[in-house]
């Protein structure tokens, strides 16, 4: 599924990391995937960027900007793209594929326990420990990469706007999206000096990051031509759409298999936005019109994505899962389980490497339209923004136990009820993020601590 032209390659690769090194970093950046998108991009960021230097800040944010902008997992596409600029498809499919790997893996293994037991404290109290540390680590990405992305007072605005755009007024991030890029491509049009792609988007990060393997170069790989496009294309749709066709024909649609097989292929095509966007409308139709859930399980099922490695996204293969347990049909209640999460994995996460192959080449073609490079400049300052929303609604879930929607005026968001606060969740988060900003200690050891202090305080009886 190369471009024919790849086999032309004029770039010596020699310092490229190997294939198996590769799959070394990228089982390490799925193993540490918490917290949701903006603990996912920060920990990708952390690792490739600054640790490994494979690609550099301009490239990265080139590729979220993308990512951020297609339905599905952003975090998972932007592994799968990274992955394909060094090597090839079948280096996309293993990032893509390693990201989701302990998610699935741990999110099967407590669903089990879920089925036949109910919730298991000790884990939670691992977990709990575990969400402290991310959220030090989501605010450090932040603080990291606003520093790089923001060179320009244009860039701050946008930020801002972005900001109080999605956090207050909940105001969908493709249309903020749409709407930077709308005034980074004015703006340099209008030949204003902010607006400029070399005054924050292609220069400062070239100069950066010179010494990264993946600098401004385009691969010989990322030239599409038509018979390439619909190569990937058709693959890709086999892929997704032959096993749902063959589940409906051979089990009619009204069997369980069949309605978790459309169901799900639907959300993978509207889920702009990541997995909050269309929680709720999946709560609602898997309790109240199909049966799958009963009140409050989403939630169960929530903790157990946000907790766990790998995209929130992920709750749904929780709901495929009970939704076979309850109705196995002539198989064994656990077996069905089983089939019913993998199948709801299988269909909400093919179409993502398929936005991924097919458009990729041609957003690689464009970073060298200046016009279009100012425009994503200006995406790059809202996606900050986007960022920031995210590190603050995941440090209020975290430190509170309880949050209330405010929704009157134009405003829409969720306040947390300060009288609730969790005063051992806001001392871990406190210890983390001394560690890493003051005392520099690594990511890995900080995890491990706070995931061991938690469990110590649920021992102690201190949390339930």
């Amino acid at each position: 599924m190369e471009s024919p032209t790849a086999a032309n390659t004029p770039r010596a690769v020699a310092s490229f990391p190997s294939f198996a090194e590769a799959f070394r970093v990228w089982l390490k950046v799925a193993a540490l995937s918490f917290g949701g998108p903006a603990g996912q991009i920060a920990v990708m960021h952390r690792i490739l960027v600054d640790e490994k230097r494979w690609i550099s800040e301009n490239r990265f944010l080139h590729a979220l900007n993308y990512c951020m902008l297609l339905p599905g997992p952003e975090a998972q596409q932007l592994a799968t793209y990274i992955g394909w600029l060094m090597h090839r498809t079948a280096g996309g499919i293993m990032a893509g594929a390693l990201f989701i790997l302990p998610g699935i893996v741990s999110i099967m293994a407590l669903s089990y326990v879920y089925a036949a037991f109910g919730k298991v404290g000790a884990i939670a109290a691992l977990f709990f420990g575990l969400k402290a540390a991310v959220l030090a680590i989501v605010i450090e990405a932040v603080v990291r990469i606003g520093k790089r992305a923001l060179k320009t007072s244009a860039n701050f605005v946008l930020a801002g706007a972005a900001f109080v755009l999605i956090f207050f007024f909940a105001v969908p991030f493709p249309l903020i999206i749409l709407a930077a890029a709308i005034i980074g491509f004015a703006g340099e049009l209008s030949g204003h000096s902010s607006f400029q792609a070399s005054a924050g988007h292609s220069a400062a990060g070239k100069n950066e990051h010179a010494d990264s393997l993946l600098d401004d170069e385009l691969p010989p790989h990322a030239r599409p031509t038509i018979s390439w496009t619909i190569t990937v294309a058709a693959i890709w749709l086999l892929l997704w759409l032959v096993p749902v066709s063959a589940i409906i024909v051979a089990l009619g649609q009204a069997n369980v298999f069949s309605q978790i097989a459309i169901f799900f292929s639907e959300m993978a095509l509207v889920t702009f936005g990541g997995a909050y966007a269309v929680l709720a409308y999946v709560a609602q139709q898997a309790v109240e019109n199909y049966h799958w859930l009963a009140p409050g399980e989403m939630l169960d099922g929530l903790g157990m994505a946000e907790t766990t490695p790998g995209p929130l996204i992920m709750v749904l293969q929780f709901v495929g899962f009970m939704a076979a347990f309850r109705d196995p049909g002539g198989l064994p209640p656990m077996l069905a389980a089983t089939l019913g999460g993998l199948l709801a994995t299988w269909v909400t996460f093919t179409p993502c490497f398929l936005w991924i192959f097919l458009g990729a080449p041609f957003v690689e073609k464009l970073r060298g339209n200046t016009a279009l490079n100012s425009a994503l400049s200006a995406i790059t300052a809202a996606v900050v923004g986007v960022i920031l929303n995210l590190a603050i609604w995941f440090a209020i879930h975290t430190i509170f136990r309880q949050v209330f929607h405010i929704g009157q005026f134009g405003l829409s968001f969720d306040s947390p009820l300060f009288a609730s606060v969790n005063a051992w969740a806001l001392l871990l988060s406190i210890a983390a993020a001394l560690a890493i900003f003051r005392f520099k200690v690594g990511m890995i050891a900080t995890l491990i601590a706070c995931s061991l202090a938690g469990l110590g305080l649920f021992l102690a009886g201190v949390i339930a």
